[in-house]
């Protein structure tokens, strides 16, 4: 089965009805954008919001903020980014079974330092708040994501390692790989690196890029949207969340030609 649904839930006042409005449109999944902070600070909101999505069977998942690199120069910053990572894990296990349980973020950047060098210290930081997590007995799951800029960490043969290493979750985004790649890759090459997970968090969208990578997202383009489909299977559970800047609108299209194929 594959759960579609945008990036973006909106604020907690209105969160309720936005995902009842998702779920008149047959979306049943939605992440959390915590893009410049996480705006969820009480935890009877998220328990509301958590309940209220798994009435509706609505998937949640949160993106933490963008502000994160655990290969900083400066501690201090990594520990930010840590907290940061961490009270998105935190919201997460307040959702409740209204929950993905998958926290996604982006790890860093590489900087001056060499990818080796860079993935050791992203390792080190997830194990550091895996420790946390257990500690806390959060219930949910760190996603680093495969990153669209080449000067960003996040190459699937990373991700892969963290995965090995830490034994932490991940999220395959599609139209970072294209733009990484700058439209070399293909998208059945790029899911043929993740077949062997029963569960897969993707996000797709259309994409911009240049010579260093991902430049923005656009909507998704028809033809772009037909080939990712055409090569998913049917039996896994994927979720596939659309970052464009119609992120509804586009998620409903993807459906749309999901039931097509039928």
């Amino acid at each position: 089965m594959i759960r579609f649904g945008p990036a973006g839930l909106g604020g907690v006042k209105e969160a309720e009805r936005n995902l009842e409005l998702y779920a008149s449109k047959g979306l049943k999944a939605c992440e959390i954008a915590f893009t410049y902070g996480v705006y969820i600070k009480n935890k009877d909101d998220a328990i509301r919001i958590g309940k209220k999505a798994k009435e509706l069977d609505i998937k949640l998942s949160i993106h933490a903020p963008y502000w994160i690199n655990l290969n900083s120069k400066e501690k201090i910053k990594i520990e930010q980014s840590k907290k940061r990572i961490l009270d998105s894990c935190e919201v997460m296990d307040w959702l409740g079974n209204g929950g993905l349980g998958r926290v996604v973020f982006h790890p860093g950047y590489y900087g001056k330092d060499s990818p080796e060098k860079t993935y050791e210290e992203v390792k080190e930081a997830i194990l550091d708040i895996q420790r946390e997590i257990e500690k806390n007995k959060w219930n949910c799951v760190l996603c680093p994501e495969t990153t669209g800029k080449v000067n960003v960490f996040g190459k699937e043969d990373e991700i892969f390692k963290l995965i090995r290493d830490t034994k932490c979750s991940f999220t395959l985004d599609f139209a970072h790989l294209l733009a990484r790649s700058q439209g070399k890759e293909e998208y059945k090459e790029m899911y043929e690196k993740f077949k062997n997970f029963e569960q897969i968090h993707a996000h797709f969208s259309g994409i911009n890029w240049g010579g260093k990578g991902e430049r923005s997202h656009k909507l998704t383009p028809e033809n772009e949207l037909k080939k990712l489909l055409s090569i998913l299977p049917k039996n896994k559970n994927i979720t596939l969340i659309n970052e464009s800047p119609d992120p509804v609108g586009d998620s409903v299209r993807g459906l749309k030609f999901s039931q097509s194929l039928k």
